[in-house]
């Protein structure tokens, strides 16, 4: 079993934040964040993805349960999924930007591919 990052934050805020970054990375595209934040959000971005191609009743309402807009579940089915019908995972990629000038936190872009 993969190992959960704590992220410093209680269990329902880590929750709420993992979920907000997923649903923000799905409507948008491309998103910044920290690195170990974008590695959080890759793991279940890449899990809506996969319910996404398979399309059916059910993994539409598994994702309207995590996603918090209905708007991003619509385009997830619609838009996203099928861009990604023949490739087997790897539906994102991080890119690393450096250091955040305040606190000295590494940076890192997460966009789907």
């Amino acid at each position: 079993m993969a190992k959960l990052r704590k992220l410093g934050r209680p269990t329902a805020h880590r929750k709420a934040m993992i979920r907000n970054l997923v649903t923000s990375l799905l409507d948008k595209g491309r998103i910044t964040t920290t690195v170990t934040r974008a590695k959080e959000t890759k793991r279940m971005a890449e899990k809506m993805i996969t319910l996404g191609k398979r399309g059916d009743l059910h993994a539409r309402r598994q994702a309207l349960a995590y996603l918090y807009s209905e708007d991003v579940v619509t385009k997830l089915f619609t838009e996203i999924a099928p861009k990604y019908e023949s490739r087997n995972g790897g539906y994102t990629r991080i890119l690393k930007l450096g250091n955040r000038r305040g606190d000295g936190a590494e940076k890192a872009i997460i966009e789907l591919v």
